[in-house]
């Protein structure tokens, strides 16, 4: 597995990090300097800054701002390839990860697996056709073509009763992407779309969002989840706290005992980890995570290391919350643990530096948290503008983000309101 024995040089250790999210883009960028040989592999070619997801959902940055080829990336790295292709399990008495089918099978000597989330029907995944969630690209595309094409189908609508419809937009889950997903809406139909339609009025868009628990932004203070409501609220945003989600079909929500009817539905309202992580055969919490390891490897296999969304990870005895910021940090960790076993040193535990929490809400409306100081308004909002830009994969991103974000902000319009599809009789397969 690599290294020198009895005069005779051994084949360099093999690798594997599945995934090509924050945790295994980080844990990849770690073994630049390695004798390790690396093998990348996603089921996407390219690595996706997902905070800013919700921007490319609502036309504000086109989906090119906010992706970067994992390639591209990784280019300067010669021991470092990455093969496009979807894992499908991962065989750990075998050593060897099962993709594509099985029609590619790719050996390792040590495994990162960094597979991620993706959105939680809580045991109603018929419901994802009528309120599509949003972690990937594709979905914000999908959801992207649905707001957009509401309005133009609000504009040639005949009856009243249809234009309303047409023009509610439903976000089922008061976290993070719920609460910036609707703060933006309000701000696309108010100031960007007020003008370009002659026969409606897009400022009378109506946004509702409902949330199960007692308040927004669960994992926040109560001071900063309140400074949220008000924020949303004063931007005409309905929402309805302690309201359950009992059934989602084609255009409606049923939610504490009312039907509500809108021909545009989001989830937002729950995660969970990859199905991967299943194959190892170790223990999973309730969400489908790998309970690891102090050191981010799973019980039985010290050679198989899982970080992230899809990590059960637990730091000073305190869980890790499952937010970019733990990816970041924990898959250098893991990379750093197979080096040291790579060198036959012992392994070291995940420590998780607790950077604070940012979530904007529209224009110059943000609330954040940084330890003990909590920041709502203008100032946070500066803050999360800042903060994100600087984590952006790529200078060629940053640079194009801050253009359309300067574009945006100082004009009211949008840089991405490119609808795909035409509006043509089999359209409404697309969810309008």
């Amino acid at each position: 597995m690599g290294g020198v024995e009895n005069g005779v040089t051994l084949e360099r250790p093999r690798v594997l990090i599945v995934g090509g999210g924050f945790g295994g883009l980080y844990a990849a960028r770690a073994f630049r300097h390695s004798a390790a040989r690396v093998t990348v592999v996603d089921r996407e070619n390219h690595h996706l800054f997902q905070p800013l997801l919700y921007q490319a959902a609502t036309a504000t940055l086109a989906p090119t701002d906010i992706t970067a080829p994992i390639r591209w990336l990784l280019r300067r790295q010669e021991n470092t390839e990455v093969l496009m292709a979807e894992v499908e399990r991962i065989d750990v008495a075998r050593r060897v990860a099962v993709a594509d089918g099985g029609a590619l099978t790719i050996p390792y000597d040590y495994l990162i697996l960094a597979a991620g989330a993706r959105h939680s029907y809580f045991g109603h995944p018929d419901w994802e056709t009528a309120a599509p969630g949003l972690k990937s690209i594709e979905d914000a595309i999908r959801i992207r073509q649905r707001v957009l094409l509401a309005f133009e189908r609000a504009e040639k609508a005949a009856r009243d009763d249809e234009r309303r419809r047409l023009l509610t937009f439903i976000i089922v889950g008061g976290g993070p992407t719920g609460v910036e997903m609707a703060g933006m809406l309000p701000t696309i139909a108010r100031d960007t779309l007020s003008g370009d339609f002659r026969r409606i009025d897009t400022r009378r868009a109506r946004v509702v969002l409902v949330e199960g628990g007692p308040r927004l932004l669960a994992a926040y203070p109560d001071d900063l989840s309140e400074a949220a409501r008000r924020s949303l609220e004063a931007l005409g945003v309905e929402v309805r706290l302690d309201t359950r989600v009992t059934h989602v079909a084609r255009g409606v929500v049923e939610a504490g005992g009312e039907r509500l009817e809108a021909a545009t539905i989001i989830w937002a309202a729950g995660n969970e980890a990859s199905p991967l992580g299943a194959s190892l055969g170790v223990p999973l919490d309730r969400v489908g995570r790998v309970i690891v390891n102090a050191d981010l490897s799973i019980p039985g296999h010290p050679e198989v290391f899982v970080v992230g969304d899809q990590a059960a990870m637990t730091s000073r005895g305190k869980p890790v919350p499952g937010v970019a910021p733990a990816a970041i940090q924990s898959g250098p960790v893991a990379a750093a643990n197979v080096k040291r076993l790579i060198a036959g040193k012992p392994t070291r535990p995940f420590r998780y530096l607790d950077k604070g929490d940012l979530a904007t809400i529209g224009r110059y409306k943000a609330v954040a948290r940084f330890g003990r100081l909590h920041v709502s308004g203008a100032l946070a909002w500066w803050l999360w503008l800042f903060i994100h830009i600087m984590y952006l994969a790529g200078f060629r991103n940053r640079a194009s983000v801050l253009v359309e974000w300067g574009y945006a902000f100082f004009t009211y319009q949008r840089g991405s309101r490119l609808i795909a599809t035409r509006d043509r009789p089999g359209a409404a397969a697309h969810g309008v």
